[in-house]
């Protein structure tokens, strides 16, 4: 395998953030929506262009079976409603990540970051590199010295996150994020943390103690010990998601702009053909 490094990408992260930022006026094959696959197509494109890695992984959420999160903790993520047109494309995006010569992660019961952590583990493993394009700070927790996170900030510019940069933000370390997460809660995905403790005192706390469990052991949040050990499990990327090796995999180019022809997608089959044409 080259050293160049392995591109992971928060295939729905992208894709929602493309729904939303792209008119609904794009429209593909039947008068269906097609702004999310275009939006995430040039994101993807852009960030194989930057990155020039060796391979991709795409992992994505599963949404017609609950994930193990939502199984574990009631409330899990409640209240998220999705448009049909965003679902209906999420449904169809991991087949235009396939003909581009991409890997795609997703599995009953797992969710896209489960796919990122695997990919980075396996990366990390073989002596790789890995960069992790994703807008969900909860990634933070895999930055390392060879795995460096690529958040997306307005006007398309992309922040590069690394250990530094993560204890600059939150005051901890990589390691840490999960308990970080665990005592001051996460609003967007209904975790409701420790009662009473914000960002500030959590951080203070994960300087004095190096885990949750330590913070449990001496004492502290007796009667919300148990409950902080599921949050922590929640914010925790497992993994063991199922992903084989990943090879070296050039992209195929060709087939991904046959694939947008077919969807009636023709500014982005034309993009895809000059990439093409140009390897």
């Amino acid at each position: 395998m080259s050293d160049r490094p392995l591109l992971v990408i928060d295939g729905d992260s992208f894709a929602h953030r493309a729904y939303h930022g792209l008119p609904k006026t794009i429209r593909r094959k039947g008068d269906k929506g097609g702004g999310a696959i275009v939006g995430f197509a040039n994101y993807m494109l852009r960030l194989y262009a930057d990155a020039q890695p060796r391979a991709v992984v795409v992992g994505w959420d599963t949404l017609e079976v609950p994930n193990w999160r939502a199984l574990e903790l009631e409330g899990y993520q409640g209240g998220r409603e999705f448009d049909d047109e965003i679902v209906d494309q999420l449904s169809i995006l991991p087949e235009f990540v396939e003909a581009c010569g991409f890997i795609v992660g997703k599995g009953a019961r797992f969710e896209a970051d489960d796919f990122l952590a695997t990919a980075v583990r396996l990366e990390e493993a073989r002596g790789g590199t890995a960069l992790v394009a994703t807008g969900d700070r909860d990634a933070f927790q895999l930055a390392s010295e060879r795995t460096t996170i690529l958040q997306p900030v307005k006007a398309g510019e992309i922040a590069r996150i690394g250990p530094a940069e993560v204890r600059e933000r939150y005051g901890v370390e990589p390691a840490q994020v999960p308990d970080f997460i665990a005592l001051r809660g996460d609003p967007s995905d209904k975790i409701p943390g420790a009662r009473g403790v914000g960002a500030t005192t959590a951080a203070s706390l994960l300087k004095r103690y190096p885990d949750l469990e330590a913070m449990l052991g001496d004492g502290k949040f007796e009667l919300q010990a148990e409950d902080l050990r599921l949050y922590k499990r929640i914010a925790t990327m497992v993994a063991d998601a199922p992903l084989g090796e990943v090879p070296d995999t050039p992209p195929t180019w060709g087939r991904a702009a046959a694939l947008a022809r077919d969807w009636e997608l023709k500014a982005l089959s034309e993009r895809l053909e000059q990439l093409a044409r140009a390897t």
